[in-house]
C-alpha cells in the first residue's frame, strides 16, 4: 500500500475540484475511490484533514501529560539559557 503525504493529498483534492475527480485520479495515477475518500475527509475536517495515521480528529486537545511535559520543556530551556549566560560570564572573567 502506497503512502501519500499531506501536501500530495491536498493538491490532489484541489486538482479534482478543478478538473473533476475521475480525471484527476487518472492523471495522478491513483484509484478514484482513494481520491473520493480524500475529498470527503477535506470536506468534513477542512484544514485539519490528513493528520496522519494513529491520530484522531477529535483529539485536538492536549492531554494533562502533554501540558505537563510542555511546562517542563519551558523550564529546562530557561535553565539552559541561564547556564549559558553564566558560562559566558565566567569564561569572560577567566580570560583576564
Amino acid at each position: 500500500m502506497r503512502q501519500y503525504d499531506k501536501a500530495f493529498k491536498e493538491e490532489a483534492v484541489r486538482l479534482s475540484d478543478e478538473i473533476g475527480t475521475k480525471k484527476a485520479a487518472e492523471q495522478l495515477g491513483i484509484p478514484y475511490f482513494t481520491l473520493q475518500g480524500w475529498r470527503k475527509q477535506k470536506a468534513q475536517h477542512g484544514d485539519k484533514a490528513f493528520i496522519g495515521s494513529g491520530r484522531s480528529y477529535a483529539s485536538t486537545e492536549k492531554t494533562p501529560r502533554e501540558i505537563e511535559l510542555e511546562k517542563e520543556i519551558q523550564e529546562l530551556r530557561r535553565a539552559n539559557e541561564i547556564l549559558k549566560d553564566a558560562l559566558a560570564f565566567f569564561a569572560k572573567d577567566r580570560k583576564r
